[in-house]
């Protein structure tokens, strides 16, 4: 279990959250069309993890943006951005924003993912949903980078994140 605040209040963050080296864990989550995602389906390309409570947040918001932005200056790589969010307002947000670069998940079949990478909010106004996490994934799926964002309102380090991609 880890600890991360939300406005300056502790909030227990379950599972294990990837460290530097490992290998990450297998997951299913729902993309737009409602088709189902692995992990083993992106085999063979470098990944990023935005991974956060809901697009519907400032800076939920900021994080997609950021990163669509990024990945289109990036090689054989895929922006995974997922949320709590059905894919219809994931599908909603993007549309609305003409954000293409990346791909939304869901984990509305897939809760597991939030204790299989140590991010499921444990108690709170936000219990059951992700907290802010980044996790870079080389074409193993071996962690790069990960970032638990110890305040769930402030954004991820952009740079540190990208700079195993350059």
């Amino acid at each position: 279990m880890s600890t991360v605040t939300l406005g300056g209040n502790p909030v227990n963050v379950n599972g294990n959250f990837p460290a530097t080296g490992s290998t990450a864990p297998a997951f299913s989550l729902v993309a737009k069309d409602l088709s189902n995602v692995t992990l083993a389906s992106l085999a063979g390309k470098r990944k990023i993890l935005n991974i956060f409570p809901s697009v519907d947040t400032p800076t939920c918001a900021a994080s997609v943006r950021r990163f669509n932005e990024a990945a289109s200056k990036l090689e054989n790589t895929v922006v995974l951005c997922i949320s709590a969010d059905l894919p219809f307002a994931q599908n909603r947000f993007c549309g609305a924003e003409g954000l293409e670069n990346v791909v939304n998940l869901s984990i509305m079949r897939g809760r597991e993912f939030l204790a299989a990478y140590g991010v499921e909010i444990a108690e709170g106004p936000l219990a059951g949903v992700a907290a802010r996490a980044v996790v870079v994934l080389d074409a193993n799926d071996q962690v790069l980078h990960s970032e638990l964002v110890a305040e769930i309102k402030e954004e991820p380090n952009y740079a540190a994140a990208l700079a195993f991609l350059a």
